[in-house]
């Protein structure tokens, strides 16, 4: 076992690598250990267009080629230096149809010391479904993992999957395949859909969307919209929505927005295609909505190396209670914080869906994160750490459900410029109920100095007097517990609920 010195690190676990050979590009992504909830130590791409030319030579070009080779030198290094024991390689639709992809791999193993994994077609669309299998609850769509040479499609229903295709449809074969015109593309494109057989079974459910191109016409679409909350994983569209957008951009040839800045120059260019292949789709389809992942083949590649009760964890929950190892004063209270407030929101008349519960528990779970933080500042802080990171199985709104419980548990029971982004994001239920978590939250880590062992003790039961609705029930040992804080705390939440709320003892 390698053990770094870094205290911010999980224990017993060690990096592994995913080295991705791509038709436009050549990635490492080193990874803090095999987790249902993997947290990337170090990422670094390069743009070697293996892909390229492909289309009318039928070979990857000798300075791509060179490019990819140099790329591999360095990312060999870069594993060894972050102490990764394990490597994975992975190679896609240029390397298996290029008539050098032979000797391509031959020289890149040369240089790894290791065995590349050539993934088929239905392979890649194996893993695309793992990963959204691995990044989404209860996922239940198509997913389609756009790439430089390839499109892969395959159906998802939860855990299970139905046997995916590949398509010439990868935004560098499309444009080359089309000489740049986009009306044949929208041609040949239309052509290649009609070959889907199991497209119109996703009417009206959701289409996952994975891979550079389309990530960044999703990107384009925050930047053009204003959109609060510049996070790509769960990002969702309406289906009429997303049409529209996908017509815009082809159409904007001239790319004259301000807004395609946010997107790289080597991108910019396949982004019309990109567009294209997603709309023949879609049209076919025509999903609800459709959900951007930014999780694919890696990380389902990871997810396909778990035990099978491993795989059944919740990733959001894992997440969470890593983030609470790391970061809280007591993992152990965060715990205890969030098998209370289930319980609580019931006292207030509550009743919470399952996924509404998974938010919460992430929510007590994330609540101490930064305690280290000046005093003043902890709110802000927790808001835009949660918001804005790399949690998965949760949805937008749930993500700002569970940044705001957090910012009103420090900053007080009431919105402020930092809490308008990301209110219009939470459904108006789910702000109620963050507001409502942060009181509860705001009573019970001031009553327990934020240590374990006395919130589970505390209950809210109905008064005994007529003009007292909730009574905070507190037992005799703990009443030295009780002062003009945690009143008003407990007045704040009562102004909020609108229910009279008292303390007594048993």
């Amino acid at each position: 076992m390698v053990e770094s010195e870094a205290q911010g690190r999980l224990p017993g676990i060690n990096p592994v690598s995913v080295v991705d050979i791509g038709s436009n590009s050549v990635r490492i992504v080193i990874y803090e250990g095999l987790s249902r909830a993997p947290t990337v130590l170090f990422n670094e791409k390069v743009l070697c267009g293996l892909g390229r030319g492909i289309a009318a030579t039928g070979r990857m070009s000798d300075e791509g080629v060179e490019r990819a080779l140099r790329a591999l030198k360095r990312f060999k290094a870069l594993a060894e230096q972050a102490r990764s024991v394990t490597m994975h390689v992975l190679a896609t639709a240029a390397a298996r149809e290029a008539e050098n992809g032979p000797a391509f791999i031959e020289a890149a193993e040369d240089i790894l010391g290791m065995e590349i994994r050539v993934l088929t077609g239905r392979e890649e669309a194996l893993y695309s479904a793992y990963g959204i299998i691995s990044g989404f609850y209860q996922p239940d769509g198509i997913a389609g993992d756009l790439g430089g040479g390839s499109l892969e499609l395959i159906d998802i229903k939860d855990k299970t999957y139905g046997d995916g295709i590949t398509l010439p449809l990868g935004g560098i074969r499309l444009s080359e395949l089309s000489e740049g015109s986009l009306s044949k593309a929208r041609n040949f494109a239309k052509k290649q859909v009609k070959k889907v057989s199991f497209l119109e079974k996703g009417r009206g459910r959701t289409f996952y969307a994975v891979g550079g191109t389309w990530r960044n016409i999703a990107r384009l679409h925050m930047e053009m919209t204003g959109y609060p909350l510049t996070m790509m994983q769960g990002y969702e569209l309406s289906f009429e929505e997303m049409m529209n957008f996908l017509d815009r951009i082809g159409e904007d040839e001239d790319q004259k927005d301000d807004a395609w800045q946010a997107v790289s120059k080597n991108r910019r260019m396949l982004l019309p295609f990109g567009a294209i292949a997603m709309r023949e789709v879609l049209s076919i389809m025509q999903p609800k909505s459709i959900c951007f992942s930014a999780q694919g083949v890696r990380e389902g590649l990871l997810y396909s190396l778990l035990s099978a009760d491993d795989q059944q964890q919740d990733p959001l929950l894992v997440a969470s209670r890593q983030l609470a190892l790391l970061r809280a004063r007591s993992p152990k209270h965060a715990t205890e914080i969030a098998a209370w407030t289930g319980l609580m929101l019931r006292r207030f008349g509550v009743e919470e869906t399952p996924e509404e519960a998974r938010y919460r528990q992430a929510a007590c779970l994330l609540a101490d994160i930064s305690w280290r933080a000046h005093p003043d500042f902890r709110g802000p802080q927790s808001l835009n750490v949660i918001a804005h990171s790399s949690v998965t199985g949760i949805t937008h709104p749930g993500r700002a459900f569970v940044a705001l419980a957090n910012y009103y548990r420090f900053e007080g029971l009431r919105d402020d410029d930092h809490t308008n982004g990301l209110g219009t994001i939470a459904t108006p239920e789910l702000l109620d109920r963050a507001k409502l978590l942060g009181g509860l939250l705001r009573v019970a880590y001031l009553f327990s100095a934020s240590m374990p062992g006395i919130v589970g003790a505390l209950d809210f039961l109905p008064g005994k007097n007529d003009d007292v609705d909730l009574e905070l029930v507190v037992p005799t040992q703990y009443a030295d517990f009780i002062g003009e804080r945690v009143e008003g705390r407990l007045q704040q939440l009562s102004k909020l609920t609108g229910k009279n709320l008292a303390i007594a003892t048993v």
